[in-house]
């Protein structure tokens, strides 16, 4: 808004209009995200989307799981977005923590009617 110097009430009347059209959508959070012509998302929680990876990448128990870093520039996510969801796969028993500064590994394989 401060780029463009407009009110928020202003981007908020803009977006309304713009999800009437079909053309953007309200996010968790109160945000929007505008939708791109074709685009298809996955509305998954992202603990979901990163379990995934563990079964596309076929890891075996033991293997090493990928930084939050990798992860957040995968899903387009924040660094701390992605942390809060590896904690969550952390509680659930999927992955194993190293603790702070070293290497996540996969505990578990998730079934995906596990997680259904």
């Amino acid at each position: 808004m401060s780029e463009y110097k407009i009110s928020r009430g202003v981007a908020l009347r803009a977006f309304a209009a713009l999800h009437k059209d079909g053309v953007a959508e309200p996010v968790p959070g109160g945000r929007w995200r505008v939708v791109r012509a074709g685009e298809r998302a996955d509305r998954r929680p992202l603990e979901e989307r990163i379990a995934d990876v563990i079964a596309d990448e076929r890891l075996e128990a033991g293997t090493a799981f990928p930084s939050a870093s990798v992860l957040a520039e995968r899903f387009g996510v924040s660094r701390p977005t992605v942390t809060k969801a590896l904690d969550k796969l952390e509680a659930a028993g999927v992955l194993a923590s190293g603790g702070q500064g070293r290497v996540r590994t996969v505990r578990a394989v998730p079934n995906r009617e596990e997680r259904s």
